[in-house]
């Protein structure tokens, strides 16, 4: 399962590059004195992609504690942010601690950080869990950046009769779904972390980062494609026939070469007046 994530991980790192905000980023970036040492966490690093797009936009020194629940999934992140941050021209210290963040139980990796932050996560969580976050990030003052949360939309060219279905069950599914974190806000996250953290006397700020998958992202939409139908019979088995036929005609079109994919995604930032 670890193997299968770290895939997924890999392949979609330098589309998510490419589709954050940059604006936002800086934003963020921006409110740190670059001559001062910053004390960051990130929370469910996976690969630690996260880290290695905005470690480059931060001050020079930089002190990051990464947490995940999945050892053998934090393992390889620490080992690939160790390779990484050796050729770095900043300095980017690491420490890697395992945590099942899905409770807040473990208040001492949020003391002392200043910044909080997070990439393809909040449509995984609950909005009691997105109230925690707020409130704990407020109680260290701390701004915030979440990239690439799901909102809800998705768009595939060449178009098939059932797309429309289909995504309402990938939506269906995503609402449905808990890992771990309470009955995750799926794509709705994005408005709910906004009235939560503004709730909180936070200035909020969103903007859109979409993925556009081009036919040069084969593997990608391959991973995609199957996962959103895996989830469709999940949440709906009696339409496994209809989501079976819609799989092969949308691989079919990868495989051709034609294949574009857009999905909706917003980062958001936030910080206190």
């Amino acid at each position: 399962m670890a193997e299968l994530l770290t895939e997924w991980l890999v392949l979609r790192e330098a589309v998510d590059a490419a589709s954050r905000s940059t604006t936002l980023t800086h934003a963020i970036a921006d409110r740190f004195a670059r001559d001062q040492p910053l004390r960051i966490l990130d929370l469910c690093t996976g690969t630690g992609s996260n880290v290695r797009y905005l470690a480059e936009v931060l001050p020079e020194t930089q002190y990051w504690l990464i947490v995940d629940r999945n050892q053998a999934l934090l393992a390889e992140g620490a080992r690939l942010l160790s390779l990484w941050s050796a050729f770095q021209w900043f300095q980017c210290h690491i420490e890697a601690r395992e945590y099942d963040v899905g409770t807040f139980d473990h208040p001492e990796i949020f003391s002392g950080r200043e910044l909080v932050t997070a990439s393809a996560l909040l449509d995984l969580v609950s909005e009691g869990w997105l109230r925690s976050l707020a409130a704990r990030c407020r109680s260290i003052q701390a701004p915030v950046l979440f990239a690439l949360n799901y909102d809800g939309r998705s768009e595939c060219r060449p178009g098939e009769p059932e797309d429309d279905q289909m995504r309402e069950l990938f939506n269906r599914h995503q609402r449905n779904n808990d890992k771990g974190f309470g009955r995750a806000a799926g794509p709705d996250a994005v408005d709910v972390a906004e009235r939560c953290f503004a709730a909180e006397g936070y200035r909020v700020r969103r903007a859109p980062s979409d993925w556009r998958l081009t036919p040069e992202h084969r593997d990608l939409q391959r991973h995609l494609i199957h996962g959103w139908a895996e989830a469709a019979e999940e949440i709906e088995p009696t339409q496994s026939r209809m989501i079976r036929g819609w799989l092969g005609r949308r691989l079919a079109h990868v495989e051709a070469g034609e294949s574009h994919i857009t999905v909706g995604h917003h980062d958001l930032a936030a910080w206190l007046e």
